[in-house]
C-alpha cells in the first residue's frame, strides 16, 4: 500500500501542475509591454534636461567652449577636441533616439486615446510639440542641416538632411500653431506627469511665446522681417516673472538628482574649475553672483584657471554649492532670458513694450535674485559705470551680449548660441586650441559610414563639415 501511494501522489501532483495555467509567469510585471503616453513625455523631458545640465565630457562640453569653466588635468575637450570622445555622436543620438523618439511616440498614443476630451488632447499634443520644436532647434543650431521630414521613421534607415533655414522656418510655424491651440480652460498633463509646469497650461503658453521670441531672434541678422514678426507676436504673452520660469525640478534623492551633483559630488571629480574669463568679469565688477556661482579655492580666494592649460585644482575656484546641489533645477526658459530678448528687440527697433535699458536692468536683477542675491545687491551692481546701460563699454550687442553671457552661467548650450549670435564678449582662445572658435559641431562619425550619401550632401550644403563653418543665421 505504501508503495502504491508513493507512485500515486507524484502522479496526482504532476496532473495538477499540467492543468494549471503558468502563462502568467511570462509577463514582465516590471517592464510593461505598453508605456503610457505621459511617461514617455516625462522621460523625454528628463533626458533633455539631463543632457543640457550635464558636465559629462562625453556629451556636454559647452561650459569650456564658452569659457565659464576650465579643466585641471584633461584638456582635450577644453581645447575644442570634439572628436576623440565623439561628442557630436552623443549629442545627436540623445536628441533623436532618447528625446524626440519618446515625444513622437507619446503624441501618437495621445492622438489615439479616445478617453481624452478634445481640449485636453489638444493641450497635450501642443505641449509635446513645443518640446519637440525646442529639441529640433537645438539640433539645427548645433549642426545646421539635419534629418527632419524623414526623421523618426523606423523603416527609413537613410533619412535625408533638410535645409536648416527651412527647418527653422517650419519650427516657427509649428509654434504659431501650438500657441493658438493651447486652451487654458482645459486640462493638460497632470501635475505628476508635467515635470516642468506641474500641469499649468497658462505657463506653457508663456513658455511657447518665449521660445518663439528666442527662435525669431536667432535669425534676426539673417531675416529681420521674420524675427520682427515672431518677437512682436510673442512679447505680450511671453514669460514676465520668475513664477513663469520653465524649470525642470530635480530631487534630493537618487535616481532623480541633478546631473552635476552626480558628476561632481557623488563622482568625486576634481577637475572642473572656474575659467579666468568669467572670474575676471565677476571680480572686476563686484558681481554679487560670484560666491553663488563659485566656491573659493583652498587659500580662501576666488580665482579662475586658463582654459586649455593644466591647472592645479586646489588653486582655483570650483562650482558653487547651488550649482552642484542635488535638487537644483535646470532652466529651460526664464524671465532672465526673456528680458534680455526684449532689450535686444527694443534696440533692433521692434515694437515691444519698454526700453532696452529697462529690460536690461530687469534681466540682470532677475538673475541676481534667482541665484540668491538681494534687490539691494542688484541695484548696487547696476549702478556701476561699467555695468549701467548708458555708460557700459561698447554698442548694444556688447552690453547685452556680455551680461547675458554672465547670466547664462550653468546654461552652457544657450551661452554658446548667444556667443555665436551676438559675438560678445570676446573670450580668450584655449591654450593649444585644435581650431578656431567652434560655430557648430561636426556631424557624427557614424553618419558618414551609415548614411554616407545624405551626409555628403549635407556637409557640402552647409559649407563643409568642420567646426568653424558658420550656420545660416550667423552673419557676423
Amino acid at each position: 500500500m505504501k508503495n502504491m501511494l508513493k507512485v500515486f501522489v507524484p502522479l496526482l501532483l504532476l496532473f495538477s501542475a499540467c492543468t494549471e495555467d503558468i502563462s502568467q509567469l511570462n509577463i514582465e510585471t516590471k517592464r510593461p509591454a505598453a508605456v503610457p503616453a505621459p511617461t514617455l513625455f516625462s522621460n523625454a523631458t528628463k533626458t533633455l534636461a539631463g543632457t543640457l545640465a550635464s558636465a559629462s565630457v562625453n556629451t556636454n562640453v559647452f561650459r569650456f567652449t564658452v569659457s565659464h569653466w576650465a579643466m585641471a588635468v584633461y584638456q582635450d575637450e577644453a581645447q575644442y577636441d570634439f572628436s576623440t570622445r565623439n561628442i557630436p555622436q552623443g549629442w545627436w543620438t540623445t536628441m533623436y533616439r532618447d528625446v524626440l523618439a519618446d515625444y513622437n511616440e507619446s503624441a501618437k498614443l495621445i492622438n489615439a486615446d479616445a478617453t481624452l476630451t478634445a481640449g485636453e488632447k489638444a493641450n497635450k499634443l501642443a505641449i509635446i510639440d513645443i518640446m519637440q520644436v525646442y529639441t529640433y532647434s537645438i539640433l539645427v543650431n548645433t549642426f545646421g542641416n539635419v534629418p527632419y521630414t524623414e526623421a523618426l521613421q523606423p523603416t527609413n534607415l537613410f533619412p535625408k538632411y533638410d535645409d536648416a533655414k527651412t527647418i527653422h522656418t517650419d519650427l516657427l510655424a509649428r509654434l504659431n500653431s501650438d500657441i493658438t491651440k493651447l486652451n487654458t480652460s482645459a486640462a493638460g498633463f497632470a501635475s505628476g506627469e508635467d515635470l516642468v509646469y506641474k500641469g499649468s497650461v497658462s505657463n506653457w503658453l508663456k513658455f511657447a511665446n518665449t521660445l518663439r521670441m528666442k527662435l525669431g531672434m536667432i535669425v534676426a541678422d539673417e531675416n529681420a522681417a521674420a524675427a520682427k514678426s515672431a518677437v512682436e507676436a510673442s512679447d505680450a504673452g511671453a514669460i514676465a516673472a520668475s513664477a513663469n520660469n520653465g524649470l525642470f525640478a530635480y530631487q534630493s534623492a537618487s535616481p532623480n538628482q541633478n546631473p552635476l551633483y552626480v558628476d561632481i559630488v557623488t563622482g568625486g571629480r576634481q577637475d572642473y574649475i572656474a575659467a579666468k574669463d568669467l572670474m575676471d568679469k565677476l571680480l572686476g565688477w563686484n558681481d554679487p553672483r560670484t560666491g553663488l556661482y563659485f566656491s573659493k579655492n583652498n587659500a580662501g580666494a576666488y580665482a579662475g584657471g586658463i582654459v586649455g592649460k593644466s591647472n592645479t585644482f586646489v588653486d582655483f575656484s570650483r562650482a558653487g554649492a547651488k550649482v552642484i546641489a542635488a535638487a537644483d533645477p535646470y532652466v529651460f526658459a526664464d524671465v532672465v532670458e526673456t528680458e534680455f530678448l526684449r532689450a535686444e528687440a527694443a534696440e533692433r527697433g521692434y515694437a515691444v513694450a519698454g526700453s532696452a535699458e529697462s529690460h536690461y536692468n530687469k534681466a540682470i536683477t532677475a538673475s541676481i535674485l534667482y541665484w540668491g542675491g538681494t534687490q539691494a545687491e542688484a541695484d548696487a551692481y547696476l549702478a556701476q559705470p561699467d555695468v549701467a546701460y548708458t555708460t557700459a563699454a561698447g554698442n548694444w550687442k556688447q552690453k547685452i551680449g556680455t551680461q547675458k553671457w554672465i547670466a547664462l552661467y550653468n546654461r552652457p548650450y544657450e551661452g554658446w548660441t548667444e556667443l555665436r549670435r551676438l559675438d560678445f564678449p570676446v573670450i580668450t582662445a584655449p591654450v593649444k586650441a585644435k581650431s578656431g572658435f567652434p560655430t557648430r559641431l561636426s556631424y557624427p562619425a557614424n553618419e558618414q559610414t551609415l548614411n554616407g550619401a545624405n551626409y555628403t550632401a549635407a556637409a557640402s550644403a552647409v559649407g563643409g563639415d568642420v567646426v568653424t563653418t558658420k550656420l545660416f543665421w550667423d552673419k557676423n
